[in-house]
């Protein structure tokens, strides 16, 4: 083997061993979601996913029942023309204004007067809607409908499509939601992420761990409304530079060339 075929190959056992280096260095236990799946046992889901209602929710309630004529009121109902115009009347296309929680936590309803829902659990407060129409003799077997309109959920930070995104179920996982937003980057920490949440009035904050599967069984697996997710920089990977972005991505795509070219040279020089 001559000098300079010896030389080449130096080069390329040093480019090969960086790019070991760089490449290599984050292990998947630093990246893997549930690594204990294997050993958690089994729950009954709870119910206690469903969210409570707030002040400023929007809640929409719908009430039928046998005789249509006595449930309009109840349905506070805008009528659209097929040019889009508020028309006031039952013709066209509807659209059924919400109940807005307001700054004491209340409602106001034709018949039943001021409700006091914050606190409640959607099911409970069609429960308590029923009991009034049926106590008072307002409405003869009511069938009542309440939903959120603002079910927002905000994910920020290390996820390839941050934002606010409306849910269409009140039943909505921290899974669901960062795959929404197009789930974690490689740079994001997996073990330290902050959820948000205003409880009682006051701004509370919660850290998951998605590497244990024990958040599985966590009151915080369901989110609530206007929940924020907010998943942070992993500053060890970083720092350290193992993960192909920005400047490590061109040095590792440089290396790689380099290692191809002096391959090719090595397989062209003639032996001796």
């Amino acid at each position: 083997m001559n000098h300079s075929m010896k030389t080449v190959l130096v080069l390329v056992m040093l480019a090969w061993s960086v790019l070991g280096v760089l490449s290599g260095c984050t292990s998947p236990k630093e990246i893997l979601y549930f690594q204990d799946i294997d050993q958690v046992t089994p729950q009954k889901i709870d119910a206690e996913y469903q969210p409570v209602i707030m002040k400023d929710d929007k809640l929409q309630i719908i009430i039928s029942g046998p005789d249509k004529s006595v449930v309009v009121p109840y349905n506070f109902t805008l009528y659209y023309n097929s040019s889009g115009n508020v028309t006031g009347s039952g013709s066209g296309a509807s659209n059924i204004i919400p109940y807005l929680v307001d700054s004491e936590g209340c409602i106001d309803m034709p018949g039943l007067g001021r409700i006091k829902v914050e606190g409640m659990r959607r099911t409970e407060l069609v429960n308590h809607i029923t009991n009034l129409l049926t106590e008072r003799g307002l409405v003869k077997d009511p069938v009542v409908s309440v939903s959120f309109l603002n079910y927002r959920i905000t994910v920020l930070g290390e996820v390839n499509h941050p934002g606010t995104y409306t849910m269409p179920s009140e039943r909505v996982t921290v899974l669901q939601a960062l795959g929404m937003a197009g789930d974690l980057k490689l740079t994001a920490e997996r073990d330290d992420i902050l959820l948000i949440r205003d409880e009682n009035g006051k701004q509370t904050h919660y850290t998951i761990n998605l590497t244990q599967s024990d958040i599985l069984n966590s009151e915080l697996f369901y989110l609530h409304q206007n929940d924020v997710i907010y998943v942070p920089q992993s500053a060890k990977r970083i720092a350290s530079g193992t993960t192909p972005t920005g400047l490590w991505s061109v040095i590792l795509s440089t290396l790689s060339t380099l290692v191809t070219v002096a391959t090719f040279f090595i397989i062209r020089l003639p032996s001796r």
